[in-house]
């Protein structure tokens, strides 16, 4: 290992259910590249990032790997491999941080392999910021007023059945998190170890995974293009 060593991790391994089951990180944007593609080159661009891991969906590698150019694997200089996602978001993270462990990196990235509008300055900031705080995000400001809600579910979402609010937050108080996300790797893969052993709870994000176990997240400005692609409309935003 040599210091400074980065491992990003790109998720790719969810059901896109949303999508109505179209695989949303293998479709193409107008670029001609991949959603997938976009964020991996973006990471191979970064001299620091020596690996890069793909999770993906079981038996879908030979998919996967489709979805890369033969352009970009030819000439990418960063050592590419694919790991079999989990159940659950933070499985597949823990599988990733797991198989990364003989490759003894020194700091790992966490991002969304929908979010493929992700680019090199702010992968740099953010890494920048890693090597001083430990962990950290891209926050965004808000610019709606939030509420904490009960919980909405599909049976509660008509109107004989209300919701009601829970309480009034203030927006400068919250934020909308995205990724990569940026922690230091032995102890971010601790924190998975233990929330891996916490059977009643899921976590909504590697941050606050890193907030139960270990201590506080730093936060850096985040960006309006770094998109996630959640529905199919979301494949034609015009890229920056």
């Amino acid at each position: 290992m040599y210091d400074g060593q980065i491992a990003a991790i790109v998720l790719a391994a969810g059901s896109s259910s949303r999508m109505g089951g179209i695989k949303k990180e293998y479709q193409r944007l107008s670029s001609g590249l991949t959603v997938l593609e976009s964020s991996a080159r973006v990471f191979a661009s970064v001299p620091s990032v020596s690996i890069i891991v793909i999770v993906i969906a079981e038996n879908s590698e030979a998919e996967a790997k489709n979805a890369l150019s033969p352009d970009f694997t030819a000439a990418c200089n960063k050592k590419i491999i694919f790991v079999t996602g989990g159940k659950s978001r933070r499985e597949s993270v823990f599988n990733a941080l797991s198989a990364l462990v003989p490759h003894d990196p020194r700091y790992a990235l966490i991002h969304d392999g929908a979010r493929p509008f992700i680019n090199a300055a702010l992968t740099e900031n953010i890494i920048i910021a890693v090597k001083k705080y430990g962990a950290v995000i891209p926050l965004l400001p808000l610019t709606d007023t939030p509420k904490e809600c009960e919980v909405l579910s599909a049976e509660r979402g008509d109107a004989e059945k209300a919701v009601f609010v829970k309480r009034h937050l203030k927006r400068a108080d919250a934020g909308i998190a995205q990724t990569p996300q940026a922690f230091k790797f032995p102890e971010i893969l601790h924190a998975h170890e233990k929330a891996s052993a916490v059977n009643d709870e899921e976590f909504t994000d590697d941050a606050e995974i890193w907030g139960r176990f270990c201590t506080r997240v730093a936060v850096i400005p985040g960006e309006s293009a770094n998109k996630k692609i959640t529905f199919k409309e979301d494949l034609f935003v015009n890229e920056q």
